[in-house]
């Protein structure tokens, strides 16, 4: 990666650091409940993957490792890995706190297996992680690396289409392309997670469409088992999205997936 890339990454880490102290304190992550046994897992996921008890499991883009943590809770022997110090350091009290045994490290997604030797029977990935990195194919490189022969990867992730509307106006305006190269840069108050945080949010990111994906993955010689896009989504992710009986977010008329997930093997 060139040294534009170093700084942007810079940037990024700058902005999730800071995001960690909003985010613990939000209701959005609900970190009291999670401590009482609450699982931060959502239904895709956890149908996906199902029994993990006794697997080994590296998450990638913890944040500050609530998901791995659940996965730990499961039976899983779990490790997280972040970009952000902060959100690490927090995994790591939560971890001590909650007496389990995940361990967490400090690096920038595509420099895991600098980082990491060990190989791990599933690779876990989730909700807003593809769209910080430029190139995908190190990201497939890396997966393939860490996974055991026979060894699963699974990815639950926003729709590509989602990323071509700029929402920080009030109505969502179709802006940045499907599989766009260059860098999108946003800048704006508060986060995700609590839109009244007095932060700013500086933040580098890249689109990267669905035959990106794919192609990543089977490139570095995992074979894919199956792919599903879905029309609801369990976080409400721009506005104006309706609520449904089973609790998913979806537009109005449908016209689009909003989630989609990758199952593959090694």
């Amino acid at each position: 990666m060139s040294k534009e890339f170093d700084e942007y990454f810079e940037t990024n880490k700058q902005t999730w650091n800071e995001k960690v102290a909003v985010h613990a304190a939000s209701d959005f992550y609900n970190i009291e409940d999670f401590k009482n046994g609450k699982t931060s897992l959502q239904y895709y996921e956890i149908e996906a993957l199902g029994d993990v008890s006794g697997k080994s499991l590296l998450h990638l883009q913890c944040h500050f490792g609530q998901d791995t943590l659940s996965w730990s809770r499961m039976g899983a022997k779990c490790t997280g890995i972040d970009l952000s110090e902060k959100g690490i350091e927090l995994a790591k009290n939560l971890n001590s706190e909650l007496n389990l045994n995940a361990e967490f490290v400090s690096c920038n997604v595509l420099d895991t297996s600098l980082y990491i030797k060990d190989k791990f029977d599933i690779v876990f990935t989730s909700y807003g992680v593809i769209g910080w990195l430029p190139d995908l194919k190190p990201w497939g490189k890396m997966i393939a690396e860490r996974l055991k022969p026979g060894g699963t990867f699974y990815m639950v992730e926003f729709h590509p289409i989602v990323w071509i509307f700029d929402y920080l106006e009030e109505k969502p305006v179709m802006k940045y392309g499907y599989h766009q190269k260059e860098v999108i840069y946003e800048e704006y108050q508060g986060t995700y997670a609590d839109e009244n945080s007095k932060m700013v949010s500086k933040e580098f990111g890249w689109n990267h469409g669905l035959g990106e994906v794919i192609s990543s993955l089977s490139e570095a010689g995992l074979t894919i088992q199956s792919l599903n896009e879905h029309d609801g989504s369990p976080y409400e992710i721009f506005p104006g999205l309706v609520k449904n009986e089973k609790g998913m977010y979806v537009t109005k008329d449908k016209l689009y997936p909003l989630i989609f997930e990758i199952k593959a093997t090694l």
